[in-house]
């Protein structure tokens, strides 16, 4: 059993939760990982659709076909490269390998810039962003917490934000953005037109699906279907690591949540904040 602690390890400056992450896992994943010409990232910063896109694509590299949905768990089929299990779940695995990653640019596997493999970068509003991890922090219990939302936001925008926090996270990317090997998505464009963006990843990895088959990759991705899937819902995570009896893992999966949690202030805070790391960026959310 994991011994569970919402405290914090610091890797070279950027704090990660200590349970699920080790200095040996981090330094795999940056270093030692052999990426193949044939690897799929999902690269997402914390609550950003990174269950969603697992999800999109184990839809389509099985074409369709719903059975892998059904009986493997989605940090079975699409693991994340730096967490404690990342070497064991992915040194073996046949290829295409499909991996999952909220680590930065600049920790990124340092292999992967002499291949031809591919990344989808999804990029959320942070506002939701912020609300999103305030309640998924209640439910994961080797996360950092705040109970006062205020307190959440300033810890969201300060230096000591998870994985160097969302405004780095994001600005590294977009650096990558016209690379050919790069497609960057919007959570909110997704959520306003699901089939042309499963239509669009699935342009940009060669993969040819039916009509059909992309009506099952659509159907099977939604949030409610997703929300209805033991396979991706976390309900099989025990109580001790993620407590779901008063938050849900799956809570709303919408746009603009945040307008019911920011007061005037604390949405004047976080725009000067944004304007501030952000003023060199041109990015819109609906």
């Amino acid at each position: 059993m994991l011994q569970i602690s919402r405290e914090f390890m610091d890797f070279h400056g950027m704090k990660v939760p200590a349970t699920v992450h080790t200095e040996e896992s981090l330094n795999y994943a940056w270093k030692e990982f052999q990426t193949r010409d044939d690897d799929i990232f999902n690269v997402t910063f914390p609550k950003s659709g990174t269950t969603w896109v697992q999800e999109i694509l184990s839809l389509i590299y099985s074409n369709g076909d719903t059975t892998s949905v059904k009986t493997e768990y989605s940090w079975d089929r699409v693991p994340w490269i730096e967490q404690y299990l990342g070497r064991s779940r992915l040194e073996n695995r046949p290829s295409p390998r499909l991996i999952t990653t909220h680590l930065p640019v600049q920790f990124f596997p340092q292999s992967f810039f002499k291949t031809n493999a591919k990344i989808i970068c999804t990029i959320r509003n942070p506002k939701d962003v912020c609300v999103s991890l305030y309640y998924f922090s209640k439910v994961a219990q080797f996360m950092e917490y705040r109970e006062d939302f205020q307190e959440f936001v300033s810890l969201f925008l300060s230096e000591h934000a998870i994985f160097g926090g969302w405004f780095e996270h994001v600005k590294g990317w977009l650096k990558l953005k016209d690379k050919p090997n790069m497609l960057f998505l919007s959570y909110e464009e997704m959520l306003k037109d699901l089939r042309g963006n499963v239509i669009k990843i699935c342009k940009f990895l060669g993969k040819e699906l039916d009509d059909a088959a992309i009506d099952s990759v659509v159907t099977n991705s939604t949030f409610n279907a997703m929300k209805g899937n033991n396979m991706s819902n976390y309900s099989a995570v025990p109580n001790y690591l993620f407590n779901q009896d008063k938050v849900s893992f799956y809570r709303k999966g919408v746009a603009g949540d945040y307008k019911n949690h920011f007061t005037d202030a604390q949405e004047e805070e976080f725009d000067k904040a944004y304007q501030d790391f952000m003023k060199d960026v041109n990015l819109t959310f609906a």
